[in-house]
């Protein structure tokens, strides 16, 4: 599975889910191909805003390492998901999408998301806490997409003496 989050920029939100996921991923032993990109130009091959780092490092992660990008047409063949950040970023993905593009497209916290948000918002041009929140949003919604999609998942039946049990059991190793 080939999942992509786009933000604006590539240098804050979706490099951070980049990262979360990529860690997640690592935790559960889940095997994903995970990228992310910007709808716009401005930071293409550079690393991610400083202040996304230094919250990601405080929480374990260090994504240093990733470069921004632009989104291109061949994504969507590439990848099995592509995820914005937030509707602004959704329409521009959907007027680039082809008509025959494989990837399912959404917006990624109407996917995954129990903290009451329905974007993942712009930490730009905000402080410190801004960062926080967005970490803390994706954490949530990774963790949510890691076990309701990416998780192996077995479908069980329980035999009772009065009546039938159907259930899925999600496991995370």
């Amino acid at each position: 599975m080939k999942v992509l989050f786009v933000c604006l920029g590539n240098i804050c939100r979706s490099p951070t889910a980049e990262a979360v996921l990529n860690h997640l991923c690592e935790k559960h032993s889940v095997n994903l191909v995970v990228d992310s990109a910007g709808t716009a130009a401005y930071h293409i091959g550079k690393a991610p805003d400083p202040r996304s780092q230094a919250a990601a490092l405080a929480r374990g992660i260090d994504m240093s390492s990733l470069k921004a990008r632009q989104v291109r047409v061949g994504d969507f063949y590439d990848f099995d998901v592509v995820f914005a950040m937030d509707q602004d970023n959704l329409a521009g993905l959907k007027s680039l999408r082809p008509d025959d593009a494989k990837a399912e497209l959404g917006l990624f916290l109407d996917e995954c998301g129990s903290l009451g948000e329905a974007e993942v918002p712009d930490p730009y041009y905000g402080g410190q806490l801004g960062f926080e929140r967005v970490l803390d949003l994706l954490f949530d919604a990774c963790e949510c997409l890691n076990n309701e999609r990416f998780s192996p998942v077995f479908t069980v039946n329980f035999e009772y003496a009065s009546h039938r049990v159907h259930g899925r059991i999600f496991c995370s190793a």
